[in-house]
């Protein structure tokens, strides 16, 4: 590699607390051929955003071919070999620049090394300057200073740190250095950092930027611009201004720089000296002429999109007058194999590979169970089962992502590539359950977007993979009817007990992946925000152990799928069969989950049956049970309870409980897990049998009365009711029966009577004792 030293001018870093940033890269590109005038001078400007530690090469393959896809790292032994080509021998007229998180969200043989790797690589590139990224602080601002940074005379990173807008909250000042000037090709070149709004973000712990504020990128940015331009040598100065700065548009469209963010309006309002405009942070891939301010002129705004895919490119010529224009602005694929690594930054990247194995073997938990995927019957991964490792890494990333508000993350299975086993885990263990290194990303999602999502596990007609089950964070649950037609098989989603609204937007942290729509997963890619935490999903599973060695693992199934009767017009009655269908009761990789599932309603169980066990294939459905009961309470002619059970036929004209609440359904699982239906049937009121205001003895018949005295004709006749709730009817009532205590006239002992009473005046099951007996005879219904 090139050894250079520059001749940048170091300001002496003002007082305050360290950000923590995100690493960032400038993509490189070939330089484009130019042709400079008598008098002009090329300035050639190579930059990477969003490195985040990738210093080893990662390249998608299929087919055993490389299928480079955005996420891959062409490696730093590449970007290494690409500079020296691009750069050749005379390295004063042209500077490797970053526009920050070179460090943190790094991968497992930098990350485990706190990135000590990634910077030692970056001084082999002679980086010149870098914008504080958000990762940057990661570990705070004395972190930053002490250790990245390091002390005048025994400096670690052999590059400047810059940013205007993160200041010191007691002088209003930078609290780092706001610029940095390179000599290039003969001028003076200042180097002005920004970095994304840290604290409103909530990108960094607030702990690790205490004493530290953020200004406005394009205030703070002016500011400097006007000094570096004001002719006093004392404040520094600079023939040609570059903005160096760790935020960006959210997408690739020239249009995201019309809005109203902080970077859109940097990029009109920046002073117009600054020539380029060096972005970082949404990890989108660019390059854009954009407009200054409102008159015709122009400038390159270019991001690389990340971990070192690209380098980007851009050229400047300065004239004789000093006026600066952009004549190359492009981003160029290191993932190609279009350049040759160089060979002493790869023997610095085998040294951290070889360091990472050894310390990969250190213990950095335990777990008290097996944490798996799904599985199928002979043993393979079945992507379209919930399993108790999705469960834990969405968790885990939820948890990774509470400063920035989230409060329910998913996890794809394709993301886990493998399990944990209980007992000790080590950081290799940990690393190749995930070994993408996908950043967590936090989406602002309506609960109709959620309920979108969701469906979206269902993949689309063709698909290898019919199924993709979503691991869901602890607290969130939803039902589904796996019968369904597509696009409505969600039925319920709760989140900590209380229903998902649908026009409610809920924070939703998922990996860089899902938030880029993979797996079909449409829906994420809709979201009104994102906010790309930076942080790696490895690095958020070390610090989750980190907070709690010991893992206990969480065995409740986030999602079950039911199918019930379909509600008659007017809701259930009594006497009306209630059949329930239930699936995914159960994971495929957990033992001993066998038992008897129930149904109750009020508090009394209505039925109960065996789980079966048994693996489904490519779905979700194993764990599956059908519980069957009648609805409580008075009976109606089994033709018309049939009838209403189909939905055919109205409310029967039989004899019901007055006095009765619609209670829901409750499942409860062997665990102890319960799942509340959104199916209600009339269940018996709490009603006391005293009226305060006759305290009379309702066991008391009283003198009989009149026959039809409640006014019926006395000939009516009499029909069944079920007094214990046991859907069997076991005693009469008069079918004319009215007013407060009609007489039956029946010749049976006093509780029943008094039963019978009861019933009509709607005080059912809470006066008798509810006995379940089969068959017994309609007068006998004393003890």
């Amino acid at each position: 590699m090139n050894a250079h030293t520059s001749p940048r001018r170091r300001r002496r870093l003002v007082g305050g607390a360290a950000l923590a940033t995100a690493g960032v890269l400038v993509a490189l590109s070939v330089p484009s051929a130019a042709i400079a005038a008598d008098g002009d001078t090329t300035i050639d400007l190579y930059d990477v955003n969003d490195f985040h530690g990738r210093i080893a090469q990662s390249i998608s393959q299929t087919d055993g071919k490389p299928t480079p896809r955005d996420g891959d790292a062409a490696g730093a032994a590449t970007l290494a070999g690409a500079l020296e080509q691009l750069r050749g021998p005379d390295l004063t007229t042209s500077a490797f620049v970053s526009s920050g998180d070179n460090i943190g969200g790094s991968t497992f043989e930098s990350f485990i090394q706190d990135d000590q790797p990634t910077i030692d690589v970056l001084n082999q590139m002679d980086l010149s300057v870098s914008a504080i990224g958000n990762h940057e602080l990661d570990k705070g601002q004395d972190d930053l200073r002490d250790r990245v940074i390091g002390p005048q005379g025994d400096r670690n990173a052999q590059w400047d740190y810059v940013s205007a807008n993160i200041l010191d909250t007691a002088t209003g000042e930078p609290a780092f250095d706001p610029y940095a000037i390179e000599e290039i090709s003969g001028k003076r070149v200042g180097f002005i950092g920004a970095t994304v709004d840290l604290v409103g973000q909530g990108l960094v712990s607030p702990a690790g930027i205490e004493g530290l504020e953020m200004g406005d990128i394009t205030t703070e940015v002016n500011k400097v611009a006007a000094d570096l331009t004001d002719g006093v040598e004392g404040n520094g100065e600079a023939d040609v201004l570059v903005l160096l700065v760790h935020d960006g548009a959210e997408s690739a469209a020239a249009t995201d720089l019309d809005g109203d963010s902080d970077f859109a309006r940097a990029v009109r309002d920046v002073d117009p000296r600054v020539s380029a405009i060096l972005s970082a942070h949404t990890h989108q891939t660019y390059v854009h002429q954009a407009k200054v301010g409102d008159g015709p002129a122009t400038r390159p705004v270019i991001q690389t999109g990340s971990y070192g895919f690209n380098l980007g490119h851009v050229q400047l010529t300065v004239a004789a007058d000093g006026t600066v224009t952009s004549t190359v602005a492009e981003n160029i694929r290191l993932v190609d194999g279009t350049f040759t690594p160089d060979a002493d930054v790869q023997a610095t990247v085998d040294d951290a590979v070889a360091e990472a194995e050894v310390l990969g073997a250190v213990e950095l938990g335990t777990v008290d169970r097996d944490l798996g995927r799904a599985k199928q019957r002979n043993g393979s991964e079945n992507r379209g089962g919930e399993s108790t490792l999705g469960n834990f890494v969405a968790e885990v990333q939820r948890a990774a992502t509470t400063r920035q508000g989230s409060q329910i993350a998913f996890m794809n299975p394709g993301g886990l590539r493998a399990d944990i086993a209980s007992g000790t885990v080590t950081y290799k263990e940990a690393a190749v359950v995930q070994p993408f290194a996908n950043t967590l990303v936090v989406l602002d999602l309506t609960g109709a977007q959620i309920r979108q999502a969701l469906e979206q596990q269902w993949q689309p007609s063709g698909s290898s993979r019919p199924f993709l089950k979503l691991g869901a964070s602890d607290g969130f649950g939803y039902t589904y009817d796996p019968g369904a037609p597509a696009g409505s098989r969600i039925t319920t989603m709760t989140l900590d007990g209380t229903a998902i609204d649908a026009d409610t937007i809920y924070k939703v942290t998922v990996n860089s992946f899902l938030a880029g729509g993979g797996d079909n997963f449409a829906a994420f890619k809709q979201a009104a925000a994102k906010q790309d935490s930076g942080k790696v999903d490895l690095e958020a599973q070390v610090e989750y152990f980190r907070a709690d060695p010991t893992v206990t693992v969480a065995h409740d199934q986030r999602s079950t799928g039911i199918r019930t009767t379909a509600t008659p017009d007017g809701g259930f009655q009594p006497g009306d069969r209630v059949t329930i269908e239930l699936s995914s009761l159960t994971f495929s990789n957990e033992p001993d989950q066998g038992g008897a599932v129930t149904v109750s309603a009020g508090g009394k169980e209505l039925d109960r049956a065996t789980i079966d066990t048994t693996i489904v294939d490519t779905t979700d459905e194993q764990g599956q049970a059908t519980l069957s009961f009648l609805v409580p309470g008075a009976s109606t002619d089994p033709a018309t309870a049939l009838g209403r059970a189909a939905g055919t036929t109205t409310l029967a004209a039989a004899v019901a409980p007055a006095a009765t609440t619609d209670e829901p359904l409750v499942v409860t699982l062997p665990n102890g897990q319960t799942i509340t239906l959104a199916v209600t049937i009339p269940v018996a009121a709490a009603v006391d049998p005293t009226d305060p205001a006759d305290p009379t003895d309702p066991t008391d018949p009283g003198t009989p009365g009149t026959p039809g005295a409640g006014g019926g004709d006395g000939d009516d006749g009499a029909v069944g009711v079920d007094t214990d709730g046991d859907g069997v009817v076991d005693g009469t009532v008069p079918a004319n029966a009215g007013g407060a205590l009609a007489y039956t006239g029946a010749d049976i002992a006093a509780p029943a009577v008094a039963a019978g009473l009861l019933l009509l005046a709607g005080l059912v099951a809470l006066v008798l004792a509810r006995r379940k007996r089969a068959e017994r005879e309609a007068t006998d219904l004393t003890d």
